[in-house]
């Protein structure tokens, strides 16, 4: 009794105490309004296109995002040419440098660094093209010695791509340097935003056997052009997923295998994975409901790539945007100045304590702008392996959440201090099965991530994979999914599970991205297109896709958690929810969801939330509680 009343006095004496300062709680004031670039065009936006047109406006971006990351790359090499240049030495030292630079940067295939009458070189000029090249390098070299910048025009070697560069030392008339350059990053954002984009039937896989089919069916369907993607799911057709309403006796165990001439069978949480040497899906699928009866038993599907430290308060006004010094920041990262990141930072930075779990295709661990970025992840795959990426799609959503801030180099993150856990789910072609996302979600979970990211998905509901989220969400992480990008209103999962926050795109004009997935199980949209961020081989890239408006979300999650810790998983998607700024149609929306995020908005809503003061009492409570039962020598509650 004595206990009670203790625990009751304390809570109402600290409401009695912060009942004077209840103004400061005002809650999510949503009666700021704010222009958005391009909304009224949002607001007319028509989503009933032909094939042929969505086909044309992907091709576009297509375009776009391959011209973008080829000024990446010549923006990022002519920086490194100029650090190599302040670098100075002798004969000696300059081939060192240069030999240093070439090793971290493969791409750089040739590098001439001219020093009046003398020049030192490494690397040589690829026959196919030498002609054109030698030619360019001779215009670069007069051009450097007039103390002029030369890049010249793409030099084509079939499908590779190599540019020419000149860059002057600034200090001393005549030098410089000139250097031939693969932009064989060109290449890889054209293959896989081709897949990414579903401008092509996908996967193509030739590690296992998959069947194309209906969502939640295994009626069988051809896919011969990109569109066909959107109303397409793939699984692996000798596997199945069961969930037995009672585990399998070892004996039960055996005559199973047996029965269905298993090859393997794997165990996660709950749900049983067999593979069969003789029988297709269907067949098992057949054989498991009439003998076993399981609560459910489903393909093995495969899910795609779906691209297309608290408060600071060294700064006085949340109205100064903090612009930070990296080399790309200004000229190509539009998205975050567009979501008020620069002013959101004055409010939140985020935090170490904070790990952003990325169910990917892996990230490079020794990419220059995520040194320092990362926590110790798995390669779900081959667990004796890094989950390196082998794809550049994890990569690049890994460094929109958190490439270093403020560092000079390449781009800027949203989190300044919020780590990366790379879990590796998704193969070399960027597809990975049920049972791998759904380990990725409980290892993750198991391991201290608090937001998972998964920019991938399809258009088949797995109970399987919902089991493996709803353990996440039962233990308070925040899920964020994309939502697809087949420009179709038909729900992918898992980003339509009810547990998800799901996230739709924007482009720079603040309209719907023409590939973005739509549906009243949308929460929210964030920029998708042409985002510049990190890419395998120390390079930076831009794509386009709901894959890169994903990680937009996780960040100000991650973000928000950062600012507020005492916010559990189901408060913080409220928070975005309730902040974002209201885009197309008034109100939710089938498109925008509640609207485009606002960093800003968010992180205020996060120090000021009339949810947040709600609860204290029932947090301090519980909390008197734990401090009364461990002084009374009683057990707390879990």
């Amino acid at each position: 009794m004595q206990k009670k009343w203790l625990v009751g006095m304390a809570v109402l004496a600290v409401a009695l105490f912060l009942l004077p300062f209840a103004p400061w709680f005002k809650g999510n004031d949503q009666s700021e309004e704010r222009t958005v670039p391009g909304n009224e065009t949002a607001k007319s936006y028509n989503r009933t296109m032909s094939a042929k047109q969505e086909k044309e406006r992907k091709m576009a971006i297509l375009r776009s995002d391959m011209e973008a990351t080829a000024l990446l790359c010549t923006t990022e090499c002519a920086k490194d040419f100029r650090k190599l240049l302040a670098q100075g030495g002798d004969g000696k030292g300059k081939e060192k440098h240069i030999r240093r630079l070439m090793a971290d940067h493969p791409h750089m295939v040739y590098i001439r660094w001219m020093t009046g009458d003398r020049s030192v070189a490494r690397g040589s000029v690829p026959e196919p093209v030498k002609d054109s090249a030698e030619t360019h390098l001779n215009k670069a070299e007069t051009s450097v010695k007039s103390g002029k910048k030369y890049v010249s025009p793409t030099i084509k070697d079939g499908s590779v791509r190599y540019v020419v560069m000149g860059i002057p030392d600034e200090r001393y008339q005549g030098q410089g340097i000139v250097g031939l350059v693969k932009q064989n990053v060109v290449e890889a954002v054209e293959r896989h935003q081709r897949r990414n984009l579903r401008l092509v039937p996908y996967p193509a896989n030739g590690k296992y056997r998959v069947k194309t089919v209906k969502p939640n069916s295994t009626q069988q369907k051809s896919v011969r052009s990109g569109e066909d993607n959107g109303n397409a799911s793939h699984y692996r057709v000798d596997e199945v997923v069961v969930r037995f309403e009672r585990d399998p006796s070892p004996q039960q165990m055996e005559l199973i295998k047996k029965e269905i001439s298993a090859v393997s069978v794997r165990k996660l949480g709950y749900t049983y994975l067999f593979r069969s040497r003789s029988m297709d899906a269907e067949r098992m699928i057949a054989y498991f409901r009439d003998r076993w009866h399981p609560r459910y038993v489903e393909p093995h599907y495969l899910y795609l790539t779906n691209e297309a430290v608290g408060m600071d308060p060294a700064i006085p006004s949340d109205e100064v945007p903090i612009v930070p010094n990296d080399a790309l920041y200004s000229q190509y990262q539009w998205n975050l100045p567009t979501i008020e990141t620069e002013k959101g930072w004055n409010l939140s930075k985020g935090s170490d304590d904070v790990i952003v779990a990325v169910l990917d295709t892996g990230v490079q661990r020794d990419h220059p702008d995520l040194q320092g970025r990362l926590v110790e992840g798995i390669n779900i795959l081959d667990e004796s392996a890094y989950p390196e990426d082998d794809v550049g799609h994890g990569t690049h959503v890994a460094g929109i959440i958190a490439a270093a801030v403020n560092n000079g180099e390449g781009v800027a993150g949203m989190s300044w201090y919020n780590k990366i856990m790379p879990v590796k789910v998704l193969d070399e072609n960027g597809a990975g099965s049920t049972y791998s996302v759904a380990e990725g979600i409980i290892w993750a979970t198991d391991h201290g991530a608090k937001v998972i990211n998964m920019s991938l998905g399809n258009y088949a509901q797995a109970d399987f994979l919902h089991d493996a989220v709803r353990y996440a969400y039962d233990r308070d992480v925040v899920i964020v999914a994309a939502s697809g990008n087949d420009n179709t209103d038909r729900p992918g999962y898992p980003a339509a599970y009810p547990e998800v926050f799901a996230v739709a795109a924007t482009d720079y004009n603040g309209n719907r991205a023409s590939f973005s997935n739509y549906g009243d199980y949308i929460d929210v949209a964030a920029p998708g297109a042409s985002i510049a961020s990190t890419y395998p081989g120390g390079q930076y890239a831009a794509l386009s896709g709901t894959s890169m408006a994903s990680p937009h979300v996780s960040a100000l999650a991650a973000l928000i958690r950062s600012a507020n810790p005492e916010l559990n998983n189901e408060e913080v998607m409220e928070i975005m929810r309730t902040s974002a700024i209201d885009m197309g149609d008034s109100g939710k929306d089938i498109y925008f969801g509640y609207g485009q995020i606002d960093v800003r908005r968010a992180l205020e809503a996060a120090g000021q939330s009339t949810v947040s003061l709600q609860r204290f009492p029932l947090r301090l409570a519980d909390r008197l509680q734990r401090i009364v039962d461990k002084y009374a020598g009683t057990p707390s509650r879990p």
